[in-house]
């Protein structure tokens, strides 16, 4: 219900002979949700129209909603949108995904150009072939709009005379390869080609036929007894569908799981937004264990970007080292690449560190996958734009860049064919729901 519309549409829906229609509990509806089913009911209800459904019973859910609600605060897309807005006609943003996309500009330091990436997803959606917008082909879009602003890219020329030199998310090749599909009246021209670098020693090579066919059969088995043997006996088949689903995301879970254990019992609210100097909270664990934390105080930022946090857990005095990820102190600033220079290869946007596939000395040759960017589920690999002498290397896993920042420094005029890189050149081609270290891009200077 961007557009405010939802319950005039709904209606002319079921005037058209609708059978189902979604629609939103009240508390819960509006903006990017559904329409409220309450007004739908009472609406419908007044023409004669029989749903089945009470008023009443719907009221009584609705405020239970109403006071979860409030938890998930920080994930509320009224930070941009107090209201209804129009300009969903013009960026055809779906609900779902405008309160994502939101979140991850904001996370990659984009909050402020907010209006020039709903501008972008338009002109990107116009671009990939104004394709049907669901998860996952949405998010191709999303992605594609955020690199196009944080590159300074505004029209399909600029893309196109660009498109062989730039550094693109992983999801927008994968698109243009065709692992989601095929569009009707296919893909986008010359575009797909210069993306996919057609024609190239390191072309993409695209799907022919359904993504799916080729895909062996998964040993559940196989995955259940490797999971066991990593974390233990515990695991159950839905961490095994978890696992085979969504590996990267599985993984990073476990790891979290591991690092902290469970924290189902802390309050919501206390989870997702930071607590408030003074504040207390009660940690139930069990009956007749509990825990009362209080926070303290906090340091400022030191030199590596932490802060020393002081809490009482039942009259018990206790402090911590936690890294301040919103931190901009000036002393840990980046060297910024020097796009003079072909071998100063730059992060194309902000992220983190994955991982490094290459090691200072080493030779590499052109397109050879240099390092590997994730930001906000945003995934792009970066290659080497020349061949050379990997001189310099200033990032490590798990380290935060912005845009610009230097990542690897390459000495164009030495080699030494004695000791190459570990990883290949560019050119590889990914499979479906392949590894983000497979596909091979290069960057853009």
């Amino acid at each position: 219900d961007t557009s405010g519309n939802g319950v005039a549409a709904m209606l002319e829906a079921v005037r058209a002979g609708a059978d189902a229609i979604d629609a939103s509990i009240d508390s819960m509806s509006g903006m990017t949700a559904q329409p409220s089913i309450g007004a739908l009911n009472a609406a419908l209800t007044a023409e004669g129209i029989e749903t089945g459904m009470s008023n009443k019973g719907i009221t009584a859910l609705s405020e239970y909603w109403e006071g979860i609600r409030p938890q998930y605060a920080p994930f509320e897309c009224t930070v941009t949108m107090k209201s209804g807005s129009a300009d969903v006609y013009e960026h055809q943003i779906p609900g779902g995904q405008y309160t994502n996309l939101h979140f991850q500009a904001f996370s990659m330091g984009q909050a402020d150009q907010w209006p020039a990436i709903k501008k972008a997803y338009r002109n990107a959606n116009l671009m990939l072939g104004d394709i049907v917008k669901v998860t996952p082909s949405s998010k191709v879009v999303g992605d594609l709009a955020l690199f196009m602003v944080q590159n300074g890219i505004e029209t399909e020329e600029d893309l196109q005379a660009q498109a062989e030199t730039l550094s693109f998310p992983s999801s927008v090749i994968e698109f243009f390869q065709g692992y989601l599909g095929h569009p009707v009246g296919g893909f986008p021209e010359p575009l797909r080609s210069k993306v996919l670098k057609t024609g190239t020693p390191n072309a993409f090579i695209p799907v022919q036929g359904r993504p799916g066919a080729d895909l062996p059969p998964y040993d559940f088995d196989q995955e259940r007894k490797k999971l066991q043997y990593k974390h233990g006996n515990s695991i159950t088949f839905k961490d095994v569908l978890s696992s085979a689903l969504y590996p990267a995301v599985f993984k990073e879970y476990m790891a979290f799981q591991e690092e902290f254990g469970s924290v189902e019992k802390i309050p919501s609210y206390a989870y997702f937004s930071a607590m408030k100097l003074g504040e207390e909270l009660t940690v139930s664990i069990r009956k007749g264990k509990e825990f009362v934390i209080k926070l303290i105080a906090m340091t400022d930022v030191d030199d590596g970007g932490h802060k020393h946090v002081f809490f009482d857990v039942n009259g018990t005095p206790i402090s911590i080292s936690v890294r301040d990820k919103s931190s901009t102190d000036a002393s840990m600033a980046r060297e910024k690449a020097d796009k003079a220079e072909l071998g100063s290869v730059g992060a194309p946007m902000p992220g983190q560190v994955l991982s490094v596939k290459v090691k200072e000395g080493t030779s590499v040759a052109k397109d050879t996958n240099l390092v590997v960017l994730s930001a906000m589920k945003m995934e792009t690999v970066v290659t080497a734009p020349c061949t050379g002498l990997v001189k310099r290397i200033m990032v490590k896993s798990g380290d935060q860049v912005e845009g610009g920042d230097l990542l690897v420094e390459i000495d164009e005029k030495a080699t030494d064919v004695s000791r190459k890189s570990e990883t290949s050149p560019g050119g590889l081609q990914p499979g479906y729901g392949s590894s983000i270290d497979e596909p091979a891009t290069r960057v853009r200077n």
